[in-house]
């Protein structure tokens, strides 16, 4: 039997965790050969519980769950860890701006890229799930210098999900009829789910939806406000598709990918596009099974190009807000 993988994930105790953990701990994410030690870390009053959430996973007997450790200390929860998915972070509340909410989550990713940085195995890869996940997961990169900027990745599958998603029940087809959908920019309100660039059945999205207003209009607001019409519908943020979305990013980044297809996964800027080198932004990429790499010579069009700057000035002044927690 393989040596087993430490997979890391914080916020374990919250509804993301509990959707993600299972599925972790029965081989879909890592494969049905690869044993698990998973690092469960929360805060403090999140610990109790934890403590049922290991209890669960304990309950289920997975084959391939090698071990189960649970943590307030960030130290011993990054201790050798292979794969690190941060999900937790503090969500936006009524009355609190932007900037507020940047401040505070931005502390908890200081902390978090420090503790990698001195704990993580040699080969550690980071996925950042948790809100604002692009900046956050900028901040807990450059908290971590000696980790190279190829091993850090922010979600924006949910979105590239959400978008194929919309485009399928446009068109009644089937999601996984629809390729090469990126996400542009930003994992919040000013993203880019670029419909000129996909396929459906292999053919442009032109050919199959002939409403440009829509395409412009409707189809793009939805994905952008699709999380707050889910909070507004169930009283709850997204969790079930956010851990899915978790797990597909892993996955595609851990196998090849097809040569006419792509993933969206916001990385750091390698300087494509015109995008500042090391900005955490989503584009199209493939994976060589080990990396993402940033795919060239899309064309965003005109349209495409000015809605990728809307987003990218917002990942601009997001950078700008915590600028105190980027050490230079």
């Amino acid at each position: 039997m393989k040596s087993p993988l430490v997979v890391s994930v914080t916020g374990a105790a919250g509804q993301i965790g509990y959707s993600l953990l299972p599925r972790i701990a029965s081989g879909q994410v890592f494969g049905y050969d690869q044993p698990v030690a998973l690092r469960l870390i929360e805060i403090e009053p999140g610990m109790k519980a934890l403590a049922g959430v290991v209890m669960e996973l304990n309950d289920c007997a997975f084959p391939l769950l090698e071990s189960i450790e649970a943590t307030s200390d960030l130290d011993h929860g990054f201790k050798g860890t292979n794969w690190a998915l941060l999900v937790g972070s503090v969500p936006r509340k009524a009355g609190m701006e932007r900037k507020d909410l940047l401040g505070i989550n931005g502390k908890i990713f200081v902390g978090q890229g420090q503790a990698i940085e001195r704990n993580a195995a040699p080969d550690i890869r980071v996925l950042v799930v948790g809100n604002p996940c692009n900046t956050n997961c900028l901040i807990a990169m450059r908290n971590a210098p000696s980790i190279p900027e190829n091993r850090w990745h922010a979600m924006t599958r949910l979105d590239e999900n959400r978008a194929k998603s919309a485009l399928a029940h446009r068109t009644g087809v089937h999601s996984r009829d629809v390729t090469r959908l990126a996400i542009w920019g930003n994992h919040s309100s000013t993203l880019y789910p670029d419909f000129e660039n996909a396929l459906i059945r292999g053919t442009p999205v032109s050919q199959h939806i002939h409403d440009r207003a829509w395409l412009e209009g409707d189809f793009i607001k939805d994905v952008q406000q699709r999380g707050a019409a889910i909070i507004a519908a169930r009283g709850l943020s997204s969790a079930k598709s956010a851990a899915h979305a978790a797990i597909e990013t892993v996955q595609t980044i851990r196998a090849v990918t097809p040569a006419d297809d792509w993933h969206s996964v916001a990385i750091p800027s390698d300087g494509s596009y015109g995008v500042e080198k090391g900005l955490i932004c989503s584009f199209p990429t493939r994976s060589d099974a080990t990396t993402a790499s940033i795919v060239q010579g899309v064309d965003l069009g005109e349209f495409g190009r000015v809605k990728f700057q809307l987003s990218l000035n917002e990942l601009l002044e997001e950078k700008s807000m915590v600028s105190d927690l980027l050490p230079k």
